[in-house]
């Protein structure tokens, strides 16, 4: 119809390359040692930007799982049913060596290489990172218990995808079963959440006297949370005695013999996001499940899974943002208003150049976050990780979401339909926040390192030292954190680690960064602090953080 004529629309954005387009984690990846991995990168990026990946997101979000308990005849199967776009998406996710890649390669910067694809999965798909995150996380956890590390370990660093309904591991150690095995985890419950020693699933020996590390028990609770329930095998926290701290235990979808591992899937949880992947409760009922480690040592055994799934948090808000940044740059190099693009416009350009510094501080701490997981024998790396990963985890999923709302808005009208992508990227961007420990939780756990491991609070001191002389907003900044951490208390405590994020980004920026984004980011967020997007000061080079930001804005 002449009434219906198409203009002033932006084109799909599609077959577009996001590796090549992101100019802050190409720079990162080098700096750390890990550009090897530029080929595999490049594959991602053009994966992510490619209309037929995209819409496999698409479908795989409006279809998700359905969870069948029975089968026709009243058998319990508990089989959690995916579109197969979402097994597309995994197969390539687990190809791309999302899921483990790091454990089986020795070369430097193996976990920064990781991180840097884990910022490009979320253009195509945040739902399918949750099974790979536990996957690549439950590997430090294993390694407590040696045979069972030696067992698994093999499977999860698989890079083959099987979504087999079976055994992962035949009789025998290590024969039979599946090619590639996928890992989850249960901790809380409904009446303690976070306070997982408020817990009363319980475990027995399910043989007298044998009741040691890497011994067999039988489990019965439930669980409130059971991340990727569909996986093979899963941590699970339960007490050995009601008196004591909860152990940890290795339980498997199936059993070795082929019999079905108790393991009911009472439903599957309706959540704001992440709507591609399953979170259910499950109920344990003579259970079976392997000690892993010390009995009562269960929390230190998996808090290692927690921490590398926290890092995960810190990568997929910060590649949230990025989609969010690369949708609003795309439109705004498209759309015209009043007489001229948006991208041209001075409001216009301030809003997507503060959303582009964001983007640039959020990706330059989480890969020196990331690099610190590639030098397990380096006592300041290992110092700084304790410190720096709740810090980061807490400030980079805290701004996701109002990131993502600015750019949603840059869209105008478009931004709050769903066909835009936007309405699905928004209700994702709390759940990091909230994942392995919500922003409370990681402001504690930042004073419980401060008081425990006084060596991690020299080493970030090391990393902002570095970085003193080179800006006057930085110096001030730092000797500020000197005065917060020499007396935290638990009432300012928000206050002190977003001071200490803010503070990091800002010294890893003016150290590493393009000088444009590094005087902008510390001016604005340092100085000169407004409270929304679009503030920058008319000092800022909006020329050079827009072209650094996206090639459709140069």
């Amino acid at each position: 119809m002449a009434t219906h004529t198409v203009r002033n629309q932006p084109p799909p954005y599609e077959d577009q390359d996001a590796w090549a387009d992101d100019v802050t984690l190409r720079e990162a990846v080098v700096r750390h040692g890990a550009d090897w991995a530029t080929d595999d990168l490049q594959a991602t990026g053009r994966l992510v930007g490619d209309a037929e990946w995209i819409e496999r997101g698409r479908l795989a979000n409006e279809h998700p799982p359905v969870l069948r308990t029975h089968d026709r005849y009243g058998h319990r199967i508990d089989l959690v049913e995916y579109h197969p776009a979402y097994h597309e998406l995994m197969a390539a996710g687990v190809a791309h060596g999302l899921h483990a890649a790091p454990w089986a390669d020795d070369r430097p910067g193996a976990h920064v290489a990781r991180a840097a694809r884990y910022v490009l999965w979320p253009q195509v798909d945040s739902g399918t990172l949750c099974p790979l995150t536990m996957t690549y996380a439950v590997v430090p956890s294993l390694r407590h218990q040696p045979e069972l590390a030696a067992a698994w370990e093999p499977l999860v660093t698989s890079d083959v995808y099987d979504p087999t309904v079976g055994p992962a591991i035949g009789p025998g150690t290590g024969s039979g079963g599946k090619q590639g095995a996928l890992f989850g985890m249960a901790m809380t419950e409904k009446q303690g959440g976070s306070d997982v020693r408020a817990n009363t699933t319980a475990a027995v020996p399910a043989e007298p006297g044998h009741d040691g590390p890497g011994a067999l028990h039988r489990l019965t609770g439930h669980k409130w949370f059971c991340s990727a329930p569909m996986n093979d095998a899963f941590l699970v926290l339960a007490t050995l005695d009601p008196q004591a701290a909860p152990s940890c235990f290795l339980v498997p979808r199936w059993l070795p013999d082929g019999t079905r591992n108790p393991f009911a899937i009472q439903r599957l949880k309706d959540k704001l996001g992440d709507r591609s992947n399953a979170s259910g409760e499950v109920e344990f009922d003579d259970t079976l499940g392997w000690l892993v480690g010390q009995p009562h040592r269960g929390i230190p055994v998996i808090m290692e899974m927690v921490a590398a799934t926290r890092l995960d948090c810190i990568m997929g808000a910060t590649g949230q943002m990025r989609h969010g940044l690369v949708q609003a740059a795309w439109h705004v190099a498209h759309r015209s208003a009043f007489g001229a693009l948006l991208a041209e416009q001075p409001l216009m350009r301030n809003v997507v150049a503060d959303l582009a510094l964001e983007v640039a501080a959020a990706t330059t701490l989480g890969l020196r976050v990331a690099a610190t997981f590639d030098h397990p024998d380096d006592e300041h790396e290992v110092a700084l990780r304790r410190l720096a990963t709740p810090i980061a985890k807490y400030w980079t999923c805290k701004r996701a979401p109002g990131h993502v709302a600015e750019a949603l808005e840059c869209l105008g009208g478009n931004g709050f339909v769903e066909e835009s992508g936007m309405p699905r990227l928004f209700r994702q961007s709390p759940l990091n926040g909230i994942w392995e420990g919500s922003g409370n939780v990681q402001c504690l756990d930042v004073l419980r390192a401060m008081a425990r491991s006084p060596g991690a609070v020299d080493a970030l001191f090391v990393e902002l030292d570095a970085a003193a002389g080179a800006d006057p907003h930085v110096d001030r900044a730092i000797a500020t954190a000197r005065e917060l951490v020499a007396a935290p208390d638990e009432r300012s405590a928000r206050r002190v680690v977003e001071h200490l994020a803010v503070t990091l980004q800002a010294a890893l920026l003016v150290r590493n960064g393009d000088p444009a984004v590094a005087d902008a980011f510390c001016a604005s967020r340092l100085a000169d602090r407004h409270l929304a997007y679009g503030t920058l000061d008319t000092a800022a080079d909006l020329d050079t953080i827009l072209a650094r930001a996206h090639p459709v804005l140069r």
